[in-house]
């Protein structure tokens, strides 16, 4: 059997996925000839220089007798921040060639399809090493990865079980910004409790109901971008699954952040020669964020995002039971309805952007 090449670039938001990926590298290295043991980095920029030095003793050392060390590097940006750090982690991909491995484990935001250091897995790639790509599955993907993942255990779900988990653990919130990382570790994390819970037996979607806890990642920004983006339907339909998990008061806070940036950047953009400028006094550094804002902010006019805070501030006192505005907790959520019908809509078709306003400028 040959034995694979013992480099590889694994990037993504799957946790999960990468973490098998090494696994499988490390077995299909000692079947093909001695274990290696596996030695993992966590790299930091405070003490880059520390780690450098020591993947070199390590990697750069031939194996004389028995395994090698496959060294597992996460982060790997945090030691190529000056030109030596660079330059000392493209010299370890030719030194792992005497017996010991390099990993580079890259911890991607979810969406982001390139490699952070492309020079780095460029290297890896050349050297012969796996360059791969490891994307977290949303909504029928997902439902489908637990499918597939459950009949490797020897597990039966009934029908709408597996859409029923992903709904459960996040995998079919839609909006960019959802942090994906662990998802699908917490989807195989309930399929191990489920199977304790029925085991040998059919699982159905009143199982997952009982058992499974709502974690839906991102859920307060997918809640302000449907507000945002006066989608009525779909805020409506978020504010229901968190109003199991979510104080109410926080709740507010989320929506009243959100309608307060839409009007603060609608009060700088006629000011700023670009996004970035207008979005730095507000402390919005990223430029994905600054954008999107942006195009939210144009579907609202300046009258209605202040009806909008003063219909949160009545919201408010009704959440926290003011005197003569107090309520029930069904009385509540019917009021966090009626202000989403009132002032976000009840179509669920965008609004496009006014005619005669600026429309948002690209960032520097």
């Amino acid at each position: 059997m040959t034995a694979p090449t013992p480099l590889a670039y694994f990037h993504g938001d799957d946790d999960l996925a990468i973490e098998r990926a090494v696994a499988d590298l490390l077995a299909r290295l000692a079947e093909a000839g001695e274990p290696y043991e596996r030695w993992n980095v966590r790299a930091s920029r405070l003490v880059a220089s520390e780690q450098l030095a020591e993947l070199r003793g390590r990697i750069g050392t031939p194996v004389l007798f028995g395994g090698g060390t496959l060294a597992v590097v996460t982060n790997p940006g945090a030691l190529m921040t000056t030109t030596q750090g660079r330059d000392a982690m493209l010299e370890l991909v030719g030194l792992a060639s005497g017996g010991n491995g390099l990993v580079v484990v890259e911890e991607a935001r979810s969406g982001a399809k390139a490699p952070g250091q492309p020079k780095l897995a460029e290297a890896i790639r050349a050297a012969g090493g796996a360059l791969k790509l490891f994307e977290s599955p949303k909504e029928g993907g997902f439902a489908a990865w637990i499918e597939a993942e459950a009949r490797g255990r020897g597990m039966h779900l009934l029908p709408g079980t597996a859409k029923a988990i992903a709904t459960r653990v996040g995998g079919f919130v839609r909006e960019g910004d959802a942090e994906r990382r662990d998802q699908t570790r917490r989807a195989a994390m309930e399929l191990d409790k489920l199977d304790l819970y029925r085991p040998s037996a059919p699982i159905s979607v009143e199982d997952v109901e009982a058992l499974v806890a709502e974690a839906v990642p991102g859920s307060a920004w997918a809640l302000a971008d449907a507000v945002g983006d006066r989608d009525g339907p779909r805020a409506l339909e978020i504010l229901e699954a968190l109003g199991e998990t979510m104080p109410e008061p926080v709740v507010v806070v989320v929506l009243h952040r959100r309608i307060r940036e839409m009007a603060e950047l609608q009060d700088r953009l006629p000011g700023a020669r670009n996004l970035a400028e207008a979005g730095k006094p507000m402390g919005i550094l990223s430029a994905f964020r600054v954008q999107r804002l942006a195009e939210q902010a144009h579907r609202w006019r300046p009258s209605e995002l202040a009806a909008a805070i003063d219909g949160l501030v009545e919201l408010d006192a009704v959440v926290k039971g003011a005197p003569g505005r107090g309520g029930s907790e069904a009385r509540r959520r019917v009021e966090f309805a009626l202000w989403i019908t009132e002032h976000v809509g009840r179509s669920g078709t965008r609004r496009p952007p006014r005619s005669g306003v600026r429309q948002p400028v690209r960032t520097a």
